[in-house]
């Protein structure tokens, strides 16, 4: 059973940012106005410091907590559909992660679509983890996380990494994670759908069609759960039961278990899409923070 406040949170979402993200539709502009209406609900906690940075091309910024292990740093992938969100949207989320793992969090403004089609972003994210152990950190002092579509590209940075033969992280969080630009077959697409607050599969696929643009649906990176999944590091999947991609994380542990990877998949009845945004109002979203801290931080050097 939620708490009050993760009641009196997701019926605020229903009926003040549901309404957005349904009047947004098929329109980028639209899309894009919730940028600004996200950054404005930032509220980093004191202490926290920000600071900007250029990663090869790109920008970032690094976002530390009060106190932090010097050799530790997570490379945070924002969600917003692969068509909004950048380091601003996701500030306070940042700045609680790194007090949960106790390290400093570079948060990457990928290159965004339809501008910027796959795989645009995952070369910036693949190039971002190649520029943070190029400045001296060790793959064991390091962690990939990201939220949404962020999750997802997570996934797939790690297979490129993979593939590529690079040191892969000491492990790696997913907050309701999207696995799968493609199929939307999952059964919680219909089962959750008057259940999730604002997030429609309507969205997932106009946000998804944007993402693929004019690339061929069989390359398997567009559907990142049907890849070979062995030897990836250990994963932390943490997602609402009350979202329509309940089954894009649960398919993913499955099968990410099934190939011998270490998993840990928590599902938070009550709670909606990225529910971890809400920390400062929700004990629940706290609570998942906290959880994400103690499995990466076990497994770092």
């Amino acid at each position: 059973m939620p708490t009050v406040r993760g009641r009196l949170v997701r019926l605020l979402l229903k009926h003040m940012v549901g309404p957005k993200f349904r009047r947004a539709g098929t329109s980028m502009v639209e899309w894009r106005r919730l940028d600004d209406f996200i950054i404005k609900n930032q509220r980093a906690p004191r202490g926290t410091g920000v600071e900007p940075v250029r990663v090869g091309d790109t920008d970032a910024e690094w976002v530390r907590a009060p106190a932090v292990i010097p050799d530790r740093a997570v490379l945070l992938l924002h969600g917003g559909g692969f068509i909004i969100g950048s380091a601003a949207t996701h500030r306070e989320l940042a700045a609680r992660i790194s007090s949960s793992i106790e390290a400093r969090v570079l948060v990457l403004n990928y290159r965004l679509a339809p501008e910027h089609p796959f795989p645009a972003a995952l070369h910036d994210a693949v190039g971002a983890y190649r520029w943070l152990l190029d400045a001296g950190f060790r793959s064991d002092g390091l962690a990939v996380g990201g939220d949404s579509a962020g999750g997802g590209l997570t996934l797939q940075t790690l297979l490129a990494l993979r593939d590529e033969g690079v040191p892969l992280p000491a492990a790696a969080f997913l907050l309701s994670p999207c696995t799968d630009w493609l199929r939307f077959d999952g059964e919680s697409y219909s089962s959750r759908a008057d259940a999730d607050p604002y997030v429609t599969l309507e969205a997932c696929r106009f946000t998804a069609a944007q993402y693929v643009g004019r690339n061929d649906p069989a390359l398997p990176m567009l559907s990142p759960l049907e890849a070979e999944l062995s030897g990836l590091p250990p994963l932390c999947i943490h997602v609402g039961d009350d979202e329509v991609l309940l089954s894009d994380s649960a398919r993913l542990a499955d099968r990410a278990r099934a190939a011998g990877v270490e998993v840990e998949l928590s599902i938070w009845p009550g709670m909606w899409h990225v529910f971890q945004a809400s920390a400062r109002l929700v004990p629940e979203a706290r609570r998942s923070l906290e959880e994400i801290g103690r499995f990466v931080s076990a497994r770092m050097g």
